[in-house]
């Protein structure tokens, strides 16, 4: 389950920037780990207030949050970026813990003692140690990849191989891309990023999808809006009408009489998958009225008598 930032700190989702920094600034002082002395639960506990704050004071990150939720937040960001331009050295001096060294730094580097914490630049770096411990060799720059995808990859998911420059080299990666990759979301693929100056670890190869789409269909989130035209008489009469949809099936649909022009028809469950499994978004079939550029000598003489009825 998604963590909830806002319990984590112990605030209402309304709660503006100074109550944010006080109510982490209650917690800090609590869980730090100079008062926590080496308890591995609460030096978690530590990481994850450290977490929300570090998005609920971001205003940007806030409201990416406050927008798509836990679950979807943490999809869209990794650890790296959450605590990217994080400085938590000088928020703690802030809140009084000294200068920002000895056991603060050694837990910057190594996520507390006897161990890092998932690659998070945030607990990495930082030079000292704490007990002694000598300085983590740095982690290599990550990478980021705009990948184009078609609406038929979106719904299906895909085999790609892409060409990167890594270290200076060109390098081809396989790279398997899951259904429901849409607009805005990434895929990290460990280890694939820039090699370390200093022996550590690679960085990261992030995958950003650039869908692109077919003429007269946009897609929303998972959702997908498909352009249909009618004819005029169709939509003031209602008709029965075959809708070919982006994903090979062929599907009826009832044109209920006096249907607008950008009127729109959902259909549930027929739109791009989610990425981790929770069924699909939906489509909406964009009704467009065709109107004749052009009327034969029986077709004016006809709508001269729909004229004079008042229509």
């Amino acid at each position: 389950m998604a963590d909830d930032y806002y319990k984590i700190l112990g605030i209402e989702k309304g709660a503006d920037a100074a109550q944010i920094k006080k109510a982490y600034r209650k917690l800090a002082l609590k869980y730090h780990p100079d008062k926590t002395k080496g308890d591995k639960a609460l030096e978690d506990k530590f990481k994850k207030i450290s977490e929300a704050y570090a998005v609920l004071s971001d205003p940007e990150k806030k409201k990416q949050y406050d927008t798509y939720g836990s679950a979807d937040f943490q999809q869209r960001y990794s650890q790296e970026d959450i605590f990217r331009n994080f400085d938590m050295g000088d928020i703690l001096r802030e809140f009084g813990f000294g200068g920002g060294g000895g056991s603060f730094r050694g837990f910057n580097q190594a996520g507390g003692r006897g161990g890092g914490f998932g690659g998070n630049p945030f607990f990495q770096g930082g030079g000292g140690g704490w007990g002694g411990r000598q300085q983590a060799p740095v982690r290599g720059k990550d990478l980021s990849y705009d990948l184009p995808l078609t609406l038929e990859e979106l719904i299906n998911g895909t085999q790609k191989t892409i060409t990167i420059s890594q270290g200076g080299q060109s390098k081809a990666v396989e790279v398997k891309i899951p259904k429901g990759l849409t607009q805005g979301k990434k895929i990290r693929l460990p280890g694939k990023g820039e090699p370390s100056p200093s022996g550590g670890p690679a960085g990261n190869l992030y995958i950003k999808s650039t869908p692109t789409m077919p003429r007269g269909i946009t897609v929303e989130d998972n959702h997908i809006h498909m352009n249909h035209e009618v004819r005029l008489t169709q939509a003031l009469l209602g008709d029965k009408i075959e809708v070919a949809t982006p994903a090979g099936k062929t599907i009826s649909l009832t044109l209920p009489p006096g249907t607008s022009h950008k009127a729109k028809m959902r259909i549930p469950g027929m739109g791009i998958p989610h990425m981790k499994g929770n069924g699909c978004g939906d489509l909406y079939v964009v009704i467009n009225i065709m109107m004749p550029k052009t009327l034969d000598q029986k077709q004016l003489e006809l709508v001269k008598e729909l004229e004079k009825t008042g229509l």
